[in-house]
């Protein structure tokens, strides 16, 4: 989490300040433009990816529409291994399921600064919302269950917070596939704010880094680890890259003509 605060902090408070002058861009613009983009995220809590859609609504907005996938991690997640076993696998004791959701988002972004130098930065700033449907499966471990005092076997549990196994008596994780006909879904809703620094150094592509906040709320607490301080309120910080284009066939014409030598681009 230290790492993604670092990260987070260093996009949001940084790179608006670092628009120094650049080689003067002399590529055609295109203002009124619609965007596509696959995200890549790292939080917080977890790790997700998307896609967005960002529809141009006058010069300095777009209306957003996105849709992401994200897993979570409790903040007590210890990995660890058995010692005494040859070829573990590894676990984090006392974990019950694993969580994921799936958001669809609603939203706008707005033009803070924009490029005007080549190799510049565009800065936006936006907001989205919208339901988030959580869904967790059980985790299932290799216990180590002995026979007799020098045979044993390996058998296949969901971990039981009751139970009188060690850590040194789960010989690891069992398959992730494991458990995913037991799986619970449990609608809610998000709401995301964040920066968007984009700097492709050509017009027609996205490329872009974003900082920002995220919220995922449920009705009731998700059972991710076997302890009392399970959440229903999830507070991400997030850093993520997006990669895309301009998908506005006609603006994509007039930029290649443009491009070619052909002053023909108007608005």
């Amino acid at each position: 989490m230290k790492k993604v605060i670092f990260i987070f902090t260093f996009f949001l408070f940084f790179i608006p300040f670092a628009l120094g002058q650049g080689e003067i861009d002399e590529q055609q613009k295109i203002f009124y433009r619609n965007e596509s983009t696959l995200q890549f995220s790292l939080n917080s809590t977890g790790y997700g990816g998307g896609y967005r859609y960002g529809k141009r609504l006058n010069y300095l907005n777009k209306r957003l529409y996105e849709i992401d996938f994200n897993y979570f991690r409790h903040p007590k997640e210890v990995k660890m291994y058995n010692p005494y076993s040859p070829n573990p696998r590894g676990f984090v004791y006392g974990k019950m399921n694993l969580f994921f959701n799936l958001r669809a988002g609603y939203g706008f972004q707005r033009d803070i600064f924009r490029k005007i130098d080549k190799g510049g930065v565009a800065v936006r700033s936006l907001f989205t919302f919208g339901p988030s449907l959580g869904f967790y499966k059980p985790i299932y471990y290799q216990i180590i269950h002995f026979i007799s005092m020098t045979h044993y076997t390996i058998i296949e549990r969901k971990f039981d917070p009751y139970s009188l196994y060690s850590p040194n008596e789960i010989y690891g994780r069992a398959s992730f596939f494991k458990g995913w006909n037991e799986v619970k879904f449990v609608p809610g809703a998000f709401a995301k704010f964040a920066f968007n620094f984009e700097f492709s150094k050509y017009d027609p592509m996205v490329q872009a880094l974003e900082a920002g906040i995220v919220v995922d709320a449920y009705p009731k607490k998700i059972p991710i680890m076997a302890s009392p301080d399970n959440n229903s309120i999830f507070i991400s910080l997030y850093v993520s890259i997006h990669i895309g284009k301009v998908i506005d066939k006609y603006y994509e014409k007039a930029y290649e003509k443009n491009q070619a030598g052909e002053n023909t681009f108007s608005y």
